[in-house]
């Protein structure tokens, strides 16, 4: 019978104590828990873990009846991240560090991620597949992106949407809680509204159980809502570019973010609603402006690229990101989920340095058996649809010079690729910091990118749907 750990006291100690009394090895329990053997000698020798390592050590114990920690004394402390403020030290009882606010990583490997793969652009064909599908009715075509990131993904969406589309108003609501992407995606709005001007544009940081009705649960969080409604006047693409350029002081005051001392997710200071359209077409979008408190879902497409985090259980997907994701859907409407699934080189690098490593423990199939227990009743409301590899598994490549690959390989396209790989991998940061001293990681890279002639990853997809009738 294993004690259950208690939650007093240091996270080692609790491991300690669980090791003892299940007769398991505390290089096993490091295996099990986080894929590492010394995790625990680490632990041991003052090393300090991330929200996501403290998360699956917290499942393991979970799994086999011990209780587990919420804020250990070995969790690195955070950095609260507002506006372009220096960092400031963590207040008492606050114990995730930063990440720039994407799940696991910093917002230099994001970017250079971005930069050098083709993943945007390859999901936005995808997402564009889906528009032949929808059936969209009065008095907009309806669209909610589950994570804009720098909006890459949506604005390529939204122009396959004007030429699907061309007359019809559009209602787009993006969730990001990144101040940065915030303003990555909004710099790339203003062409869009040029192009497109039936165009009604909400950006919001709510959580995904709210960002779909634009209404807080909590109370208190529904009191300190700042609901920003702009009118764009003009009727050039300069035009609009100002004017949302002047929105800097409001984002920079009211798009602040902090980590969850419980989960280490990212969580938002005050919910935010920013209303964007063109004060020329207010006639026209009177029906489509959503109104602080009167806001509908209903969407005829839920864009759910990358929502979350690849090792967290299925049943947490389902619940808090997925099911009230499809709950947001109207009659007809339809929800695309894109997540990566390995089998592929970057995972080859990867196993390379960490031959036990399995980030992708998730597939579709399971998750959406997780979303059908999650909806209970109402699933019979929704189509599950997993489809074959041929349509639901989809590739893409970093990208390289063609000559770029050869018996000698540039530093800096190691590093590009590595960086891809680990990001993909999810890898956190302390385990990356005790190889990036080796060549090792370097010389797995190469490998791998002359033995496939370049890089390249696989993404799987899924399509929960709402029926019409």
């Amino acid at each position: 019978m294993v004690t259950i750990a208690q939650s007093d006291g240091t996270l080692l100690d609790s491991i300690s104590e669980f090791c003892r009394d299940s007769r398991m090895a505390e290089s096993t329990f490091g295996r099990h828990a986080v894929n590492d053997g010394k995790f625990v000698a680490r632990l041991r020798d003052g090393a300090r873990i991330t929200p996501e390592t403290l998360e699956r050590v917290n499942t393991f114990l979970t799994q086999h009846g011990a209780k587990p920690h919420t804020a250990p004394p070995e969790l690195r402390p955070l950095i609260r991240v507002a506006g372009r403020a220096t960092p400031k030290p963590p207040a008492p009882g606050e114990g995730a560090p930063s990440r720039n606010f994407r799940f696991f990583d910093n917002r230099q490997k994001y970017l250079l991620f971005v930069n050098t793969c083709s993943e945007k652009e390859v999901i936005a064909r995808r997402v564009g597949m889906e528009l032949a599908h929808i059936h969209p009715r009065p008095p907009a075509i309806r669209i909610f992106d589950a994570g804009m990131g720098d909006g890459s993904v949506l604005t390529r969406v939204m122009r396959e949407m004007h030429r699907r589309f061309p007359t019809r108003p559009f209602y787009i609501v993006g969730k990001e809680i990144s101040l940065e992407d915030v303003r990555l995606s909004l710099d790339k709005m203003a062409d869009r509204l040029f192009e497109h001007p039936a165009t009604m544009l909400v950006v919001t940081n709510m959580y995904y159980s709210e960002a779909p009705w634009l209404a807080p649960k909590a109370l208190t969080a529904a009191t300190s809502l700042q609901w920003h409604e702009v009118a764009l006047s003009g009727t050039t693409a300069h035009e609009f570019s100002e004017q949302i350029a002047a929105l800097e002081p409001f984002l920079a005051k009211n798009w602040q973010a902090r980590h969850s001392p419980n989960t280490g997710n990212p969580i938002y200071e005050r919910p935010v609603a920013l209303v964007l359209y063109r004060e020329d077409f207010r006639f026209l979008l009177d029906d489509v402006i959503p109104h602080q408190g009167k806001a509908r879902a209903d969407y005829d497409l839920v864009i759910a690229s990358q929502p979350y985090r690849a090792r967290v259980p299925a049943e947490f997907k389902a619940a808090k990101v997925i099911g009230p994701l499809a709950r947001a859907l109207g009659p007809g409407g339809r929800l695309l989920g894109i997540h990566s699934c390995g089998r592929d080189p970057g995972l080859e690098i990867v196993r390379k340095v960490w031959p036990e490593e399995n980030p992708f423990v998730t597939g579709r199939h399971d998750l959406l058996r997780a979303v059908r227990s999650e909806l209970g009743r109402d699933a019979r409301h929704f189509n599950f649809n997993a489809y074959a590899d041929s349509r639901a598994v989809f590739r893409y490549e970093m990208h390289t010079l063609p000559t770029e690959i050869a018996d000698s390989i540039g530093t800096s396209t190691l590093f590009a690729a590595w960086n891809a790989a680990v990001y993909v991998a999810q890898i956190d940061d302390e385990r990356l910091a005790q190889v990036l001293g080796e060549r090792r990681y370097l010389d797995a890279t190469r490998e791998v990118l002359q033995a496939h002639g370049g890089l390249w990853f696989l993404d799987e997809s899924y399509v929960v749907s709402r029926k019409r009738g």
